[in-house]
């Protein structure tokens, strides 16, 4: 292939001249829009896969594909705030719906269980174009010392290295050779109850707990297994998975101590990369405190950080202010969410529980809500503070025990 041609999804040779040919699908589309007839089923699918194929740039060994959803951060992002550092109405308009588009969008991929890299694309943008505007907006007014800009500077790249380290295993089960189709040949005839969340039970809960805690596609061995072996059979990946361990139907693997599947990573989090996590939100955490800190001592001088967030007269006097203090309170509307998210980790690893069995606990109401909700309480686990966060932070530093039950 040379630089600008690719291989289709029809397994096809293309040139990317040649992208707006043969499109019968948006011909098709167009013409029965404009004769105000109704699309076929699966009209807008099959159009928007033909663009997804076709969106690619030239590359040495022929056009790379480019993810359509890496495409509307890096260029929705810096036109919207830009249109809200005009105006102080507009800027209320668009930081307030910027929230709920993101909430809108979290929602329809979650439910159409579709990887999106959309919310890593939308974080690192962010981050890069607010460093971006400090440097080029904030710095230059002279109040900003070369140390705090390093130490801001270093800040993000310890987030960044405790980002890249999350992204990596979370601490995938291998699934057994020869095991890629599923067989349900040796498994348990045992009627199950289905759940939307497609996640299966705690393990080793109570029998009282064992079928309302199962999810489509799953069953226990327990029947099959010796006496005190409760372990969980994973019909997708077909293997026996050890307590806590869960299948995320994001990602099509079972992962060990599976807390959730976060979509700002587009990884899961489990056992090998929690405390990764759990540093890489605590970086951006201080980091974005301290960059909005330095950001309204500089535009909002003689005034606390706090009230300078919202009252701050001078803010649209310049555009360059304006522009500023627009980035600040999108910098502050995305740490709040944030810190929300870190507050909500570090009550679950007080109480030791992940946040799927939190779910499972409130869906089978068997948990305990605890601190006006924000921490559901097993009492499975829970070991006291210090001798879950000592268990939290052994976590990953040996290699997993891997019992005879476990090799299928």
């Amino acid at each position: 292939l040379c630089c600008c041609e690719y291989v289709d999804r029809r397994g096809r040779r293309n040139h990317l001249a040649a992208c707006c040919c043969d499109c019968e699908e948006l011909d098709d589309g167009c013409d029965r829009w404009l004769t105000c007839k109704s699309l076929p089923p699966g009209a807008l699918e099959r159009i928007a896969d033909t663009i997804a194929d076709r969106l690619r740039v030239p590359w040495f060994s022929g056009a790379v594909k480019i993810n359509v959803s890496l495409v509307p951060p890096l260029v929705l992002l810096p036109v919207l705030l830009h249109v809200a550092a005009l105006h102080f109405l507009l800027g209320l308009i668009i930081l307030t719906s910027l929230p709920v588009v993101v909430l809108w969008y979290y929602y329809l991929t979650h439910r159409r269980k579709e990887r999106t890299l959309f919310f890593l694309s939308l974080g690192l943008f962010s981050l890069g174009y607010m460093y971006y505007v400090f440097l080029r907006e904030v710095v230059p007014r002279g109040h900003v010392e070369y140390s705090q800009v390093v130490a801001l500077t270093c800040g993000l790249i310890l987030m960044l290295a405790a980002l890249s380290r999350a992204k990596k295993d979370p601490g995938y089960l291998p699934i057994p050779a020869g095991n890629e189709k599923p067989s349900h040949q040796g498994l348990p005839n045992k009627s199950v109850r289905g759940s939307s969340s497609g996640l299966h039970g705690i393990s080793g809960a109570a029998s009282s707990r064992a079928v309302n805690g199962e999810a489509k596609g799953y069953c226990r061995m327990s029947a099959e297994q010796p006496e005190g072996v409760k372990k969980d059979w994973c019909t997708k990946c077909q293997l026996v998975r050890p307590a806590r361990a869960g299948h995320c139907r994001l990602c099509g693997r079972c992962v060990r101590r599976l807390d959730h599947h976060c979509v700002w990573i587009n990884s899961c989090v489990g056992e090998q990369n929690h405390q990764a996590f759990i540093l890489a939100l605590s970086f951006f955490m201080l980091t974005a405190v301290y960059g909005i800190t330095l950001t309204l001592h500089t535009i909002c001088r003689g005034r606390t950080p706090f009230v300078a967030l919202l009252y701050c007269p001078g803010a649209y006097s310049d555009y360059s202010s304006a522009l500023s203090f627009t980035c600040v309170w999108y910098c502050a509307i995305v740490t709040a969410g944030m810190g929300y998210i870190l507050l909500i980790q570090l009550l679950n690893i007080s109480y030791n529980v992940t946040e799927r069995e939190a779910r499972l606990a409130l869906r089978d109401n068997t948990g305990r809500r605890l601190l006006g909700g924000l921490v559901i309480d097993t009492g499975q686990y829970n070991r006291g503070l210090l001798c879950n966060w000592g268990h939290f932070l052994s976590l990953g530093s040996s290699p997993p025990q891997r019992s005879a039950e476990d090799i299928v």
